[in-house]
């Protein structure tokens, strides 16, 4: 029982998994912070387009409001 304890004791091979357990909340960390950031950009971007589609050409009524949008 002593040799497996000692054994147990000085085996490293599961400091290695937790190695990448680490790395993997750091990555999955920055993906969810670049989503985070990218969502934004993207909805404004599409709210711009959206409104540059809806603008009538002579300065009148919205296309937009027309068409029930």
């Amino acid at each position: 029982m002593k040799n497996f304890l000692k054994s147990f004791l000085v085996d490293e091979s599961g400091a290695s998994a937790a190695e990448y357990a680490l790395i993997l909340a750091v990555v999955g960390a920055g993906i969810v912070a670049a989503a985070g950031v990218l969502g934004g950009n993207i909805r404004e971007a599409m709210s711009g387009a959206a409104e540059k589609i809806c603008e009538a050409p002579d300065g009148g009524s919205s296309l937009c409001a027309s068409a029930g949008g």
